[in-house]
């Protein structure tokens, strides 16, 4: 899963230890299945919000219930290694949740960072946030690439090639 993957419990004791030494925690979630370009941008603002920059990822069955049976395209053990090489990115960890109330709660980070498809207002955890005082940040490039667009290209250039044969 890559060597910057982290359970929970270990992952918790972490940064307990980093927000003793002052650094600034950073935390986003998502299922991250097909990289592109929207996620490093997303990923690389996240992180310059703060020291250390953690990713939680989806489990493949609560991508599932968001996604539908079709996904996750990729296992969760190819996006936490995919996710742990990018280079803004300090920590992977995964949740079986739907959202990630559950995990922020136990981490609690300075700041929770979601892409520029929500608000502030429509961010599905800023109420657990809030609680312990903790920011959302908006961050990103605008939400012009998607996994979805990029797995209905894929599908409508296999259809023209299958025809053609």
């Amino acid at each position: 899963m890559g060597t910057k993957f982290k359970l929970l419990k270990t992952l918790q004791t972490i940064i307990q230890n980093l927000k003793k030494k002052g650094k600034r925690i950073v935390f986003t979630n998502g299922i991250f299945d097909i990289i592109h370009v929207g996620h490093i941008r997303y990923l690389e603002n996240a992180k310059k919000l703060g020291d250390i920059l953690i990713v939680a990822l989806n489990s493949d069955s609560s991508a599932r219930k968001l996604k539908g049976e079709e996904r996750p395209i990729m296992p969760l053990e190819e996006r936490a290694e995919i996710i742990s090489a990018i280079q803004a990115v300090d920590y992977v960890t995964s949740f079986e949740e739907e959202n990630a109330d559950k995990i922020l709660s136990i981490l609690k980070p300075h700041i929770h960072a979601k892409g520029t498809d929500y608000t502030a207002e429509t961010v599905p955890e800023k109420d657990v946030v809030a609680s312990f005082g903790g920011k959302i940040a908006i961050v990103g490039d605008l939400k012009t690439h998607s996994t979805k667009d990029i797995i209905q290209k894929i599908k409508s250039k296999n259809l023209i090639i299958k025809n053609k044969n």
